[in-house]
């Protein structure tokens, strides 16, 4: 992934490989190494225009003002989904904020 600025809010997609669109879907980002800690999980959405029989794109809105906000640095990237009674929990790549 292309690095974002840390004074822009933008749309971050991951796919998820076999997700409908219609489950519950979260997203954190910690510390490269490091599992998220419940308060970590944000809500995200999914992107139904993706949505395909392979699976669909989670988004989370990141920067000021959106969903999940981080300082200059590097992040693991964690997606959660709730899929009853599967709750597959998935490294999602390193994003650097610059």
């Amino acid at each position: 992934m292309e690095p974002i600025s840390s004074l822009s809010r933008e749309w971050i997609s991951y796919f998820v490989r076999g997700a409908s669109g219609t489950e519950t879907v979260e997203i954190a980002f910690t510390t490269p190494g490091v599992e998220p800690d419940e308060s970590d999980w944000k809500a995200a959405q999914w992107d139904l225009t993706s949505a395909n029989a392979h699976g669909a794109n989670a988004r989370i809105l990141f920067g000021p003002g959106g969903t999940v906000t981080r300082l200059e640095g590097t992040y693991q990237a964690w997606v959660r989904v709730t899929a009853p009674p599967q709750l597959p929990v998935l490294q999602a790549g390193l994003i650097d904020v610059i």
